[in-house]
Order: structure tokens, then sequence, then C-alpha cells
């Protein structure tokens, strides 16, 4: 990032939210995220994100679009395409609250399925890439290996390896057809308008076309894993089969279409875990180690039977 994104990038949030003023009163403008892949910055109720360098703003534009084009699902943009800051595309957004990360208890897993569901069933307005999820899984392992050493990245890589090679980002996705988010988590859901207006999927980055199982592989992933309560995972799973879900028909065996994207999910968060731990020099906690534990069990676990990982 270079020194002056930051503040350059605020400079833009405070216009955008006021266009006609040449000063306001409504306090400081708030970095809500400053990582490489991404800067996020908020003044008043609105939002401006600096994608990561290397982003394409022709694809960009097009999720742009298809999130525009999607009321009552997708949180739409303040602007229609993104603007240059630094070499980097800049997108403006409504705020909308987030998800409290504090009560667990009122995590939105009913309204994350439905707006799931219809994303899925909604034809691309236009044309799209291919959805990012695999990608960015490679990404993540690319980090551990230049990163982690010893026997939880051996782990992580072993179950890597047992993964087609379209869930590792190295041939063309099996489903071209279903609009997908591609990087689904209860962090993507907000409420706009704020703060208690109805629930959005945010984050266009990875939106695209691909199979619909890759939606629903972070919550699978961490129910087999034995981190997400199986009330909670079932909450999910049948308001996404009630809502007309294709990914998992509602008489069908979810786990054949959810084995592949919840492994290939298990061995991406285990890989950035695994990496962050070693930077910072310190032991695996509890949840990244049942995460490496999962890793290692994936080569001779059989295909369909990932919820019993943590067993």
């Amino acid at each position: 990032m270079t020194t002056s994104l930051l503040p350059d990038l605020a400079a833009r949030a405070r216009a955008a939210a006021h266009p006609h003023a040449e000063a306001c009163a409504c306090g400081t403008v708030v970095t809500l995220a400053d990582r490489a892949d991404a800067t996020v910055v908020r003044h008043d109720g609105t939002v401006a994100k600096a994608h990561a360098p290397g982003t394409d703003p022709a694809a960009l534009a097009a999720r742009l679009t298809t999130a525009a084009r999607i009321p009552g699902v997708l949180l739409a943009p303040l602007v229609p395409a993104p603007v240059a800051l630094h070499g980097r595309p800049v997108t403006f957004w409504p705020y909308g609250s987030p998800v409290d990360p504090d009560d667990p208890d009122a995590a939105p897993w009913e309204a994350a399925a439905t707006l799931l569901a219809r994303l899925h069933r909604t034809p691309p307005p236009v044309p799209l890439p291919a959805m990012r999820g695999p990608v960015k899984a490679a990404r993540a392992i690319a980090g551990l290996r230049a990163t982690a050493q010893g026997s939880a990245a051996r782990a992580v890589l072993r179950a890597w390896a047992t993964l087609p090679a379209w869930a590792r980002g190295e041939s063309p996705l099996p489903d071209t057809g279903t609009l997908c988010h591609g990087d689904l988590h209860l962090g993507q859901l907000v409420r706009h308008p704020a703060p208690d207006g109805p629930w959005l999927l945010i984050d266009v980055d990875d939106l695209g076309t691909g199979p619909a199982a890759w939606d629903l592989a972070r919550p699978a992933a961490w129910y087999a894993c034995g981190l997400l309560p199986p009330d909670e995972w079932t909450r999910f799973l049948t308001t996404y089969q009630a809502s007309g879900g294709p990914a998992v028909g509602p008489d069908a065996d979810p786990w054949a279409a959810l084995d592949v994207p919840a492994r290939a999910l298990t061995v991406q968060t285990a890989a950035r875990m695994v990496t962050k731990a070693m930077e910072a020099q310190r032991p695996l906690d509890d949840v990244e180690r049942s995460l490496v534990d999962a890793c290692a069990r994936m080569a001779s676990v059989p295909a369909q039977l990932s919820r019993n990982l943590a067993k």
C-alpha cells in the first residue's frame, strides 16, 4: 500500500458522502480494513473500498453491474463503475450494519441461506468471469508454502493434493452457468438501511459463475470440523433447500455436492491460520489445531463423509 492511499481514499469517501458540500460536521473517516488485498474506509453513510492491486477493472465493473441489477440480494454500489486511485480500482457503497461477532446466537443463518438460494437461482444479468473461490484457496496455499514449515504445514499440503484440479484453481470449473458469491461467510452480510434493514450480501470481488455448492462450503467445513454446532448448520442447510437453492436438492444427500468444496475451504482456512501462526511464531490454538487435524484425516476419509473429519 502506498503511504498516501489511506488519506486519499478517506478524502474520496468524504467527497462521495457530501458531493455538494465543502465541509461536514459528521465526524472523521473510520478505517474498516487496511490489508494488502483491500483498504476500506467509512465516512458517514458512505464506504469506499480500494481493491487489491492487479484487480481487473472490467471484471470488477461487470460485478458492480450485477450487484446493481439484483436488488434485495446484493448491496448495490453508489457509483456504477470503479475509479482509479494510486493504480487501484476504488468502489463506493452505502454503509450497512454488519453481523455482531459477539452475539453468535443472533447469527443470521436463515437470511444467509435465503439470499444464497435467490442468488443461485438468478441468471447472470451480464457476462461474468468464473467465481474466484478456488483461486483464493490456491493463493492461501501459496502463502503457506512460502512461509510455513513443519508437520502442520505438511498435513495441510497433503490434504490440498487430494483435491481435484478444479478445486485447486488449476482447471475450469465444473459449472459455468450458476451465479455464485465466491466467498460466503457471515462477514459478507449487512443490514441496509442501517441499523435494522433487511440483510443483503456484500463484497463482489469473487462474484462470478461456478458451482453453487462452493457458497455453502465454509459453513459445511466448519460443521464437518466440529466448529459449527449441528443446529446452526441444520438451520442454514434446510433454509437453503426450502428456498429452492439448486446446490442441494431437498431430498438429496448434501455431501454429494458439498464434500469437495467443504474440503477445499477446510484446507484454505487451515493454510491461512497456520501461516499466521508461523509468522507470529506462536503455537496453534485449539481452532487452528482442529482444522489441521481435519486436513490430516482427509486423505483417508472417503468422499461424502467429510462431516466426520473431526472424529
